[in-house]
């Protein structure tokens, strides 16, 4: 409800469909028959150089920073993190949610592959990839590994950010500090690697909130 509110407010006109993949196919046939154009929120050179910007602010303020972890969803975020991080020695880790995890499952199979999406409170992140998608061949190659956390451990996530940091996070967002609890033994040298979690949104609806709580 909280994004949806928030989308009519800009003025937009929303139309409501099933789920991420339907409305991906409707934007894109609509543009077809409308003359408009379909901006991808992941596979688009520019959405990705973006996201880059994300990873050009962690290595001017941590320069030193060993793992970064990132939500994964499209990629878009990911892909563009990794390649500004290319030439540094920061590994990039990516973390899906179990109920909707196309990157796993399409670097098993080599391919891009279509996978069931089940509910997840992580809904910024679910859906199929584009089977056109840029984001799979820079992930692949860029990108050290994909971790997947299930469901609880996403809540647990959104409740340790209420009570510990006192901030507010989407479950989208939740996801990578659910996977960065699982990064804190990695070391270099001997020696704690500083991590980095990217913290992708707040756009929770109040009731899920306070019910997670």
């Amino acid at each position: 409800r909280t994004k949806l509110e928030g989308i009519r407010a800009l003025g937009a006109d929303v139309r409501l469909t099933a789920d991420y993949d339907e409305a991906e196919r409707a934007a894109k046939d609509d543009g077809e028959r409308s003359g408009s154009v379909f901006i991808s929120p992941y596979s688009h050179p520019k959405v990705i150089a973006g996201a880059g910007t994300v990873g050009l602010e962690i290595h001017e303020d941590c320069p030193d920073v060993g793992v970064v972890v990132v939500p994964v969803g499209g990629g878009g975020l990911i892909s563009g993190i990794a390649i500004a991080l290319e030439s540094t020695r920061a590994s990039v880790v990516g973390i899906e949610a179990a109920a909707s995890c196309p990157f796993t499952q399409s670097l098993n199979a080599g391919r891009i592959v279509p996978i069931d999406v089940a509910p997840t409170i992580a809904d910024g992140l679910a859906g199929n990839l584009d089977p056109d998608s840029m984001t799979f061949d820079i992930v692949r190659r860029l990108v050290a590994r994909i971790d997947v956390v299930s469901e609880p451990e996403i809540r647990s996530a959104l409740r340790g950010l209420v009570h510990e940091e006192h901030l507010i996070a989407e479950g989208a967002a939740a996801v990578g500090i659910a996977g960065a609890r699982g990064q804190r033994s990695t070391t270099s040298g001997g020696l704690p690697q500083k991590i980095v979690v990217i913290l992708s949104g707040a756009n929770i609806d109040d009731d899920t909130l306070r019910t997670i709580i």
